[in-house]
């Protein structure tokens, strides 16, 4: 079982107020990723769960028992750092045993549980090998056994892939996204990246100055977000915003159009505009458009082959629009 809530929490460091109230329940088995812009409180609010921070009032259950002011290792939780935190004169089969090591566990345990880290995470032929010569995803993979031997009730990752190209990046979301459904344990994730919580992530938590903004699905959170900041911060491009006459037209104080929400012609349509840069990446042509209302981002198919200059019209799908009041709630 890892099902963990969240009753008040918060954090101060001395009269400034990181995390001023927060109240969770993640399921048991769940995959939730806690995104929002850096200085957010996202991996504040993963460390008090851990048990790296202290909370300042409020409760923390773990299974239902309260283990606010329970020491990390007493709680059952395994943490994977965005740093490996490898030992360097270690092998990989000594580094992903280190931690049963120090709890005294039998050897044949200790070879029983290194064999089944390595086999889930295809480690098995680097387990002599140390961690210099490993590429960056392979030591992000011990790092992860490392915590799998010590069968946590839930993992908590604190953008454990940030230090990755981009290539790589993609591999290990998947990787994860794999292991959690193989392992069915409880897992916190956290990142920036909200590509990374839209691909990964059973729910969601968005968080914006320490207050939680939104928790839902992928979709939930696409489809029906609850305020502006959560419509601009989740989808990639980000939402256009509109304001001033164009939103009072549809009687509020601001709308907001997804790039893939436009119809394009360059004969007619209800907003003008020029043509900034066109970025064609093959399936599709993201086109970066000067209009009345500011520059509006459109996503359009990969053989468009509109150029800086050129003058189109865009039609927003009318059943498509975000509408929000004066406060930035979703009307």
């Amino acid at each position: 079982m890892g099902s963990i809530t969240l009753e008040h929490v918060n954090k101060s460091f001395g009269e400034v107020e990181i995390i001023p109230d927060i109240s969770l329940d993640i399921r048991d088995g769940e995959f939730v990723v806690f995104v929002g812009p850096s200085g957010c409180g996202k991996s504040t609010l993963l460390r008090l769960i851990a048990g790296l921070e202290d909370t300042t009032s409020g409760h923390i259950r773990l299974d239902g028992q309260d283990v606010t002011d329970a020491p990390p290792a007493k709680r059952g939780l395994a943490m994977v750092f965005q740093s490996y935190a490898l030992y360097p004169h270690m092998s990989v089969r000594d580094n992903i045993a280190f931690p049963l090591k120090m709890a005294k566990m039998p050897q044949a345990d200790i070879d029983r549980k290194v064999e089944y880290a390595a086999r889930t995470l295809n480690l098995g032929s680097y387990l002599d090998r140390r961690p210099r010569a490993l590429s960056g995803g392979q030591r992000q993979r011990v790092a992860i056994g490392r915590a799998i031997v010590r069968e946590p009730k839930a993992f908590l990752f604190d953008e454990p892939l940030s230090n990755l190209d981009a290539a790589l990046r993609v591999n290990m979301r998947l990787e994860i996204t794999e292991l959690h459904q193989q392992l069915k344990t409880t897992m916190i994730y956290v990142t920036h990246d909200q590509v990374e919580a839209m691909t990964m992530a059973d729910r969601i938590v968005v968080l914006n100055a320490g207050n939680v903004e939104q928790f839902g699905s992928p979709l939930e959170l696409y489809k029906n977000p609850a305020n502006r900041f959560v419509a601009g911060f989740i989808g990639s491009p980000k939402m256009n915003f509109v304001d001033g006459a164009e939103a009072a037209k549809h009687g509020v104080h601001s709308i907001g159009v997804r790039p893939e929400h436009f119809r394009i012609s360059t004969s007619e349509g209800p907003w003008k505009g020029t043509v900034n840069v066109a970025e064609q990446l093959g399936s599709d042509t993201f086109l970066h458009v000067q209009t009345d209302f500011g520059l509006m981002t459109v996503r359009a198919d990969g053989d468009q082959t509109f150029k800086h200059g050129d003058t189109i019209y865009l039609t927003p799908d009318q059943t498509r629009i975000y509408r929000f009041d004066a406060a930035g709630k979703a009307i």
